[in-house]
């Protein structure tokens, strides 16, 4: 038996840089261990599955697995599977929607070659600056916000890219990992995201972060479209904005690889 794996860099518009994703279409779901051992093996941030959705109101249903866990929710991977399907698998309409863990998701397909994900807004709630933080990253901390994800807020693009957490700490912290953002040199805002808990140290570009990040920005910066670039060493570009509960998060997408994945 054999699978079709893709391997998509989203977030970026040439190879070897955004955030590496696998897409693996299948006819039917197959067993939860057999996904989990899939993405231990492709070793990525993210390995999407979908299939065809029998729902009326959704065309596939989609889940996300890191290299230790199912997740809940994860940008990069849905515009790396929604490229797949456009550019690959022959998707004729200009949108697809995802039945997901997180409820209906969206990808559309944009006339300048971008293809815009419709997520859910997670804006977080200020909360003290937790013990030990400002130690573990080695800068001040602005502000600390908490959603699903940590964040906290840095001085600015500068700070976001010294820091050097201290992923034990990130590791035990409540929550999703953790965010750091700062005010951007050349774009809206920066940031950084770190999820050891679930075997990512630091995520190259994190779409599902933005949920969090673009509510906090759009109020602090009084505007619901935004720039964001994660600066990571492969570093991604978003374009985002604040629509209501929901935040529409703009990337490009490129094709790395085509594999077979084979089992016996």
């Amino acid at each position: 038996m054999t699978l079709p794996l893709y391997q998509i860099d989203a977030f970026t518009d040439r190879p070897f840089a955004g955030n590496p994703a696998a897409v693996v279409p299948l006819d039917s779901w197959i067993d939860v261990a057999r996904m989990q051992a899939i993405a231990s093996e492709n070793n990525l941030s993210e390995t999407a599955f979908l299939v065809p959705s029998s729902a009326p109101d959704s065309d596939f249903d989609i889940r996300w697995f890191t290299p230790t866990d199912e997740a809940s929710l994860c940008g990069h991977a849905t515009l790396a599977s929604a490229f797949v399907l456009f550019a690959e698998r022959g998707w004729q309409t200009d949108v697809i929607r995802f039945s997901s863990a997180s409820g209906m998701l969206a990808a559309r397909r944009r006339d300048d070659g971008m293809i815009m994900l419709d997520f859910p807004a997670r804006a977080g709630r200020q909360m003290p600056v937790p013990d030990g933080l400002e130690a573990a990253i080695g800068m001040p901390v602005r502000e600390f916000h908490k959603a699903v994800m940590n964040m906290a807020v840095l001085d600015d693009e500068a700070a976001v890219r010294r820091a050097r957490p201290d992923l034990d700490y990130i590791r035990h912290l409540e929550g999703d990992g953790l965010i750091l953002t700062g005010a951007g040199a050349d774009c809206d805002c920066a940031s950084r995201y770190f999820a050891p808990h679930c075997g990512i140290d630091e995520d190259p570009v994190t779409g599902a972060a933005h949920c969090t990040i673009i509510p906090y920005w759009a109020a602090r910066l009084g505007t619901a479209s935004l720039h964001a670039r994660q600066v990571s060493a492969r570093g991604g570009e978003l374009w985002c904005r604040l629509a209501g509960d929901r935040v529409l998060i703009s990337g490009h997408a490129v094709l790395y690889m085509t594999a077979e994945i084979r089992e016996e």
